[in-house]
């Protein structure tokens, strides 16, 4: 299998090499040349396999003559190690809770499962590799944890000072180790564009090997399609057919997660696209161009992107096609009232507790739902766990929520952070100097 930039002006690659280049030479996104379809048998007996061996027959094709069956199956089940569930909430709308890992957020799929591939190929080469993150919450927990200690492997984690949960920054700011972590004094679009400069920068790339584990990496978006096949499998269990997907969605690597495993032939047609107020993708999907725009933060704030760089993949799985796109995708952002509306709703009335970011895939889900027939089945992606966002969460709902033994530890550890300002120059002068 061979992997070519969303720019098409760089040669192909391998999957290690994808992984190892984070970004493209011509600065666009590693995409498999072409997508494997899987045969029907394999989607009709989903309800019978494991995650685990869902994620490694999935994966199979994306490694052939990289790694061997063994080496594949010990990283999915390492990697995996954790439960998923899909929860009947109402009538044909189910939430597959992905929050079960160790950071409790849906990010800690890709994360593991990248990190245990970059254990493998720094084992293979011999040679240290430095992780570039953008982070606007959990993507940034979610690596470190992943990749902490891990052999060969030294984490820089970028995110926007002030613009995080406490929770989210101590989780990613207190371990130390190869991890380290900078405050950027601006948006998560800075953090962003000063990693995709990083790895444009010839001088900087001379000097060290860097690579992403944000879902601009091919890496970390695979490993986001497994779950998708998942519960597809579980709901055939209870009969349903055809389901569609609502995903809170950011900088889009969870929905194109999505639509990779419709391109290998899960026979679901329908995803939504679900935001908040930054609605640049909600917008395009009504009709408009696809124009980027500043983002504006809100109290989902990992969803806080004006400019989402996995757009850019969609386009290529859909050839370019805006019609096509527009088939098989519908947009919907809600407001901050919205959102709070519904996670008191949803309590009040379900007795199901949303983090902001699954409340407006759940709202999205429940509009879409509105104007069609009871037969349609709904499952929207629980992101993140609502302990995570108890700042807002409780305040609206008077509910308190129990912190999980494994996250208190982390509240009363001293952070060790570095603030930085947003300019290129500061932040490559901070890489050289501590390569």
């Amino acid at each position: 299998m061979k992997y070519i930039s969303t720019n098409h002006s760089t040669p192909a690659v391998s999957f290690f090499e994808a992984m190892r280049n984070g970004l493209a030479p011509d600065g666009g996104l590693y995409m498999p040349a072409e997508i494997p379809v899987l045969p029907d048998p394999f989607w009709s007996s989903l309800h019978e396999l494991s995650f685990q061996e869902i994620a490694f027959r999935m994966a199979r094709p994306f490694f052939e003559g990289e790694l061997t069956d063994y080496e594949l199956r010990s990283v999915a089940e390492d990697a995996f190690n954790y439960p998923l569930k899909l929860v009947s909430v109402s009538d044909r709308h189910s939430v597959l809770e992905l929050f079960h890992g160790p950071t409790l957020a849906f990010k800690d799929f890709g994360a593991r499962f990248m990190a245990r591939l970059f254990s493998e190929q720094a084992q293979k080469e011999q040679r240290e590799v430095t992780i570039l993150v953008a982070t606007s919450g959990d993507t940034g927990s979610a690596v470190a944890h992943g990749f902490y200690k891990v052999p060969g492997v030294k984490v820089c984690l970028l995110y926007p000072k002030g613009k995080v949960s406490k929770l989210q920054e101590q989780q990613m700011a207190t371990l130390g180790e190869n991890v380290t972590v900078l405050e950027v004094e601006g948006v998560f679009d800075d953090c962003q564009r000063l990693v995709k400069q990083a790895f444009t920068d010839a001088d900087l790339s001379s000097q060290i090997l860097l690579s992403s584990a944000n879902s601009i990496n091919i890496a970390r978006l695979l490993p986001q399609s497994f779950y998708y096949a998942y519960a597809f499998g579980e709901l055939k269990k209870e009969g349903a057919k055809n389901p569609v997907f609502s995903v809170p969605s950011g900088n889009f690597g969870n929905l194109t997660g999505g639509l990779f495993a419709m391109k290998m032939g899960m026979p679901v047609n329908t995803f939504l696209a679900a935001t908040n107020v930054n609605d640049v993708v909600p917008e395009f999907l009504a009709g408009t161009s696809f124009t980027p725009k500043d983002s504006i933060q809100t109290i989902s704030n990992a969803m806080d992107v004006g400019n989402p760089s996995n757009f850019a993949r969609i386009q290529h799985l859909f050839a370019h096609s805006d019609e096509a796109i527009r088939h098989h995708l519908k947009g919907y952002s809600f407001t901050d009232g919205e959102t709070r509306e519904t996670i008191r709703e949803a309590l009040e009335i379900h007795n199901y507790l949303f983090c902001p970011h699954t409340a407006i895939g759940f709202r999205a889900g429940e509009s879409y739902r509105a104007g069609r027939s009871g037969e349609t089945s709904v499952v929207t992606l629980a992101t993140a766990h609502p302990v995570k966002f108890s700042d807002v969460i409780e305040p609206e709902t008077g509910h308190k929520i129990e912190i999980p033994a494994r996250l208190k530890k982390w509240l009363n550890r001293e952070k060790e952070s570095i603030t930085i300002g947003k300019t290129f120059d500061e932040f490559k002068s901070f890489l050289m100097e501590t390569a």
